[in-house]
């Protein structure tokens, strides 16, 4: 597959003048309303809560009355982090204390730390699509140079990371379960506190639910819910920057507009379960402007013709972006095993030995 050409560098004066116009639209969406976000808070976390009362009055009907609930439930509790996630940007409130606040409160329902996600999720908007700032917040992603170097644990061990049944099933719980549970090396203080103190909390949590549903019902039941909720997040999530032609560059010539507009997704999704993802469909624009709360982000959107020049991904496509694995520099696509095998067979026919490994 031939590389493709080297865009030219665009003119620094063309180039600030293109800044300063995205900043101008974006800046008329960041305003939080306070009317709209306390109805997103009543509409989702009631939901949410009566659906949980629907579920405990269902196990004394049927279990098949119970299953379609907590489907439902899990579907409004990536609702519920969207929010969480928002109040992480401070974006959800004008004020910073009731983002705070919502954030802890959202945060414990989806078993999240909301201090050392929020430092985290930093870290992600300011590299997303930098090759040379990969590893935390992000799916892991491999060049195909880096994958044919490696050694055979390694490429074995990125494999199983991309099934699609450990990445969407396995991981998910055991994210949100195991690994929210202990800060990462370099969290500091607060947010190292923040992970002991949520822990505490869903301690808590499980002890009251335990007593209204019983130990095991309850531990069952919400490992149903989180592991829907997680199944729909991830894969949200996935979309958001792994498609043919997301945009990752090395860190002298990465740009986050372009990371933004180009390896962040539209993924357009029918009007139910764009309320269930809480507008988060619309992600190049998130990534443009991650201070534009969920409810806005439509609006700012449709304002504007440089957001419509975002390829939009539908469902049926998304599908396709199940195949892809490595990052190809030479083409800059994401490309599938299948790929690969040509790639490596074009390049023994052209007397080049890669290294082993498939």
């Amino acid at each position: 597959m031939p590389p493709s050409p080297v865009p030219p560098r665009p003119d620094p004066a063309e180039r600030r003048a293109e800044i300063a116009r995205w900043k101008a639209i974006v800046e008329r969406y960041q305003e939080p309303h306070a009317g709209r976000a306390s109805w997103q808070l009543v509409n989702t976390l009631g939901s949410y809560l009566a659906v949980w009362w629907l579920i405990h009055e269902s196990l004394s009907v049927s279990w098949w009355l119970t299953a379609p609930l907590l489907v439902l439930a899990g579907g409004l509790l990536v609702r519920v982090f969207i929010i969480f996630h928002d109040c992480g940007h401070g974006s959800f409130f004008r004020s910073r204390v009731a983002n705070d606040v919502w954030g802890c409160i959202t945060g414990l329902l989806t078993f999240t730390p909301y201090y050392h996600w929020r430092g985290e999720h930093a870290i992600h908007h300011g590299a997303t699509g930098d090759l040379d700032r990969r590893g935390i917040g992000d799916v892991w992603t491999m060049t195909v140079q880096e994958y044919l170097d490696a050694s055979r644990w390694k490429r074995f061990s990125y494999r199983l990371a991309r099934n699609p049944l450990v990445l969407f099933v396995v991981a998910p719980l055991v994210l949100f379960v195991v690994l929210q549970r202990f800060p990462r090396a370099d969290a500091k203080p607060h947010e190292r506190h923040n992970v002991w103190w949520m822990n505490g909390a869903l301690a808590g949590l499980l002890f009251a639910m335990s007593l209204w549903m019983g130990f095991p019902t309850f531990l069952v039941l919400q490992l149903v819910v989180l592991a829907v909720a997680g199944a729909g997040g991830v894969w949200l999530f996935y979309l958001q920057h792994q498609f043919e032609d997301a945009y990752w560059e090395r860190g002298p010539d990465w740009d986050y507009a372009d990371a933004a507009l180009r390896g962040s997704s539209f993924f357009k999704l029918p009007r139910v379960l764009q309320w269930f993802s809480g507008n988060i469909g619309f992600h190049h624009v998130h990534h443009l402007s991650p201070r534009i709360p969920n409810y806005n982000l439509e609006r700012c959107h449709e304002s504007d013709p440089m957001f419509h020049e975002v390829k939009p991904m539908t469902l049926w496509s998304s599908l396709r972006s199940l195949r892809l694995r490595l990052w190809d520099e030479a083409s800059k696509k994401l490309i599938g095993w299948r790929q690969l095998r040509r790639m490596r067979a074009e390049r023994r026919r052209a007397g080049q030995t890669p290294p082993s490994g498939s």
